[in-house]
């Protein structure tokens, strides 16, 4: 069984002291957070334009939604696996393994693939691409959750997804609308392997780091049973594969309108490519700092209460007017930045999804981030298959209904799995209590360091 080791720096460790540590950043891997952010900016220039880029090659909206959803696809096994090989091999390993995978399969996608414009090497060479930054970026998630104190894990979570969608999307796409009308869309491509390249090798040539160097899993467990493992944890706890739904639900729509909306905005609702990439790049800003803010709201108000409502209901809301504002009003640009911004902000309501899935599974998770990691790479596989399979018969906007019901079904299954909690923040561990503490059996319901609300009532028992 698959135990993650805490640093012996946390045990009755006092207030935290430095700067970093105050704002919820774990000193000893704050460089990690700027190489996450300029990573992920290199994997993000090609998401605000690809899709119509692919189009103007000549390949077919359903097959470009196709070739999506494949990348999709093999992100959630990289995702899956990141979590899973994190814990046999430790984080560091993990993040060189996608940092290379990136650059290998970047470069045939490039040079071999969109030269050849055949539907089937795009396929593939994309596909070989999903492959590559959940190994690195859910990897160092791994990491933080490894070293991260307890009382601070929602805000150390809430920079990790602040430092995530910095890049991806928002300054990704503004690196693309400034890079474009200067040397065109396939030179910019190339400029993403550069942009990769030094946010990988900062964090792994900085970071000095200890426990994300070494395998989290126990040394008698086989790497057979640490990866069966990271599976059977969704049925083995009832509440980490509910969890890893609810992740995947998350950013489908994110997913999927990166493949429709660029589309739509330019030929329907009438914004130039330009603008559909600033309205991207706002859209994404914002997500930063309220990723930071729930992060915190999340620590002090109860993880699975801002899920819930701030995530899943506000989402449901704010992906319909994604849609129909922008439809009833035409191309208003102060209009469509609003509703935008709105999205962005909703969609870091699951911001402390993260902290609740350590906190639930406390000795297994390295297991219980892999689950996470899995719902998170299957939410980029949901998203383009959901407009592959609806975008003909149902169109934009039947889509758009599609991706609200699962927000609002994410938010009733953290309202169903009903606690009986009082939703406050999570117990801060007082000075000098005993590390082992920590690994309180969770099915007395005794989850220490975690949100209160996450101590589930057992299946016979009626939600209050």
């Amino acid at each position: 069984m698959t135990k993650t080791p805490q640093p012996l720096a946390h045990c009755g460790e006092g207030p935290p002291t430095s700067r970093l540590a105050r704002m919820g950043i774990p000193q000893s891997i704050s460089s990690g957070y700027l190489g996450l952010v300029i990573f992920m900016t290199g994997v993000g220039i090609e998401a605000g334009y690809l899709s119509p880029y692919l189009e103007g090659l000549g390949i077919a909206a359903s097959d470009v939604a196709m070739i999506f959803t494949v990348y999709g696809l093999t992100g959630a096994v990289a995702a899956w696996l990141s979590g899973a090989l994190s814990d046999l091999w430790g984080p560091r390993k993990v993040m060189w393994c996608g940092l290379i995978t990136f650059a290998v399969t970047h470069v045939f996608f490039l040079a071999v693939a969109i030269p050849s414009k055949e539907y089937g090497l795009l396929l593939i060479g994309y596909a070989l691409r999903g492959l590559a930054f959940p190994l690195f970026a859910y990897a160092f998630l791994v990491w933080i959750a490894a070293v991260a104190p307890p009382r601070q894990m929602g805000s150390a979570m809430g920079w990790f997804w602040s430092a995530f969608s910095a890049g991806l999307p928002t300054l990704g796409s503004l690196c693309a609308s400034l890079l474009i009308p200067v040397i065109g869309e396939y030179a910019t491509l190339w400029v993403a392997l550069g942009v990769v390249a030094v946010g990988g090798l900062l964090p792994l040539l900085l970071i000095k780091e200890k426990t994300g160097s070494s395998r989290l899993a126990p040394p008698g467990e086989s790497p057979m049973a640490g990866l069966v493992g990271s599976l059977t944890i969704l049925y083995r706890n009832p509440r980490v594969g509910a969890g890893a739904v609810v992740r995947m639900f998350n950013t489908a729509s994110q997913f999927g309108f990166m493949v429709m909306l660029p589309v739509w905005f330019m030929n329907t609702v009438g914004l130039s490519n330009e603008q559909w990439l600033r309205l991207v790049a706002v859209m994404f800003g914002t997500n930063i700092v309220t990723n930071l803010a729930f992060g915190v709201i999340g620590d002090r108000i109860g993880w699975r209460t801002t899920v819930a409502w701030c995530g899943g209901v506000g989402c449901t809301i704010s992906s319909l007017l994604l849609f129909h504002v922008p439809d009833a009003v035409g191309g208003v640009y102060p209009v469509c930045l609003l509703v935008a911004v709105f999205y962005g902000a909703t969609l870091s309501g699951y911001v402390p999804l993260s902290a609740l899935m350590t906190s639930i599974a406390p000795s297994h998770k390295g297991q219980a981030m892999a689950a996470l990691n899995l719902g998170a790479g299957a939410s980029a596989f949901l998203g383009p298959l959901t407009v592959s399979l609806f975008l003909g018969p149902l169109g934009v906007g039947g889509v758009t209904w599609i991706f609200a019901g699962f927000h609002a079904v994410s938010a009733l299954l953290m309202l169903v799995i009903k606690t009986t909690g009082s939703g406050a923040s999570p117990t801060p561990r007082t000075a000098g209590a005993p590390e082992a503490a920590a690994e309180a059996d969770p099915k007395a319901g005794n989850l220490p360091h975690a949100d209160p609300t996450e101590k589930l009532l057992s299946p016979n028992t009626k939600g209050r």
